[in-house]
């Protein structure tokens, strides 16, 4: 399939990162963005041009709220481009579209790559932000074939899943995996403002693991949730429910049962990991970690992988994590567990300190 001629209006994270992305595919894309310096940054950057051809593709990536806006005038602005969007809700900017334009109902086809980060802006984006990500396409009875075709080989460019769900079926996913883990994840930090520095000065990886996604933009979040708080409602209540168990447990600990609540809990949470697909999920239960001690200095890092690549020693994962007030870091090695004795030895003869 020849190149197509693509534009992406907005040049924030993921419109910068997109723009990056189809560079690396010899495909230069058109930008438009209200911002003058985000649009000149992005353009500085090798996202794109300001001004080209008449596009076969339109990509929308401005907020939520604008969405459904910015669609409807994109498909009447190009009434021969195939336009979708990269919102993270999309029943809602399906419905919009086709209430004001019925007729264009099969040049409009909603997707939403999987990708993302907590910053935002130009400035964060990535060439490889899409890479190996799914990118869900919500296409309706009425979607043109050749702009599902379209979309799907633009995502397989950038190294994207391509994945077709319809948009009640991607609200529901999404709310599931993305929504509930922001808001469980923003509550629990918003509890850290009760701490001493002292106490959070004891903060290890399982804290940071658990709030990361909390740095996320509010405003941005605040749309989002408004537009899928049908999807997001039943499963706050339903993790209210077990809010309200676990805490009626652990307030009444010495009466029969409570630790049995308790253990179900967190068992519940062992077989929910366990069925997150790749490393980071069920899978990483079936490695070994060896811990490394390293300084905390530059190039300590690349010389651990590098002496780890020589000896042929592929890892599944790896995490690292500073030593409060100390000035060394400790890398978690996750290795097959036939590999880890070899690994093991081999660090140690070579003069690396294990855990």
């Amino acid at each position: 399939m020849k190149n197509p001629e693509i534009k992406i209006v907005g040049a924030g994270l993921l419109g910068t990162s997109l723009g990056l992305a189809l560079a690396r595919q010899s495909v230069v894309a058109t930008l438009e963005d209200q911002s003058k310096a985000n649009l000149r940054l992005a353009i500085e950057y090798g996202a794109g041009v300001e001004s080209g051809p008449e596009p076969d593709l339109v990509i929308v990536c401005v907020p939520p709220d604008l969405t459904a806006d910015v669609v409807i005038e994109q498909l009447q602005k190009h009434p021969a481009a195939t336009v979708t969007d990269v919102a993270s809700v999309k029943s809602k900017v399906a419905q919009d579209v086709a209430l004001a334009l019925p007729d264009h109902a099969h040049r409009y086809i909603g997707s939403h790559p999987m990708a993302g980060r907590e910053k935002g802006g130009p400035s964060a984006a990535r060439a490889d932000l899409f890479f190996a990500r799914p990118w869900i396409i919500t296409a309706s009875k009425d979607s043109s074939p050749e702009a599902i075709e379209l979309i799907r080989d633009v995502a397989l460019r950038l190294g994207a899943l391509p994945v077709e769900l319809s948009a009640t079926e991607h609200d529901e996913a999404v709310a599931m995996v993305s929504h509930l883990p922001q808001l469980v994840a923003s509550l629990l930090a918003n509890r850290l403002n009760l701490g001493t520095a002292e106490q959070l000065g004891l903060a290890g990886q399982g804290l940071r693991d658990t709030s990361r996604i909390a740095a996320s933009d509010p405003e941005l979040w605040v749309q989002i949730i408004s537009q899928n708080s049908h999807s997001i409602s039943p499963l706050l209540a339903m993790l209210q429910s077990d809010l309200d168990q676990l805490a009626e447990s652990v307030a009444q600990i010495d009466q029969a049962g409570s630790l049995a609540k308790i253990h179900a809990l967190l068992q519940g949470g062992n077989s929910g990991v366990a069925r997150i697909p790749g490393k980071h999920g069920g899978k990483s239960s079936n490695y070994q970690v060896v811990t490394v001690v390293i300084e905390d200095a530059p190039g300590a890092l690349a010389s651990l992988l590098t002496f780890i690549g020589e000896i042929g020693v592929n890892l599944e994962d790896l995490n690292l994590e500073h030593s409060p007030g100390a000035p060394i870091g400790l890398v978690e090695l996750q290795v097959l567990p036939e590999l880890a004795t070899k690994l093991s030895d081999q660090l140690v003869s070579n003069g690396w300190r294990l855990v």
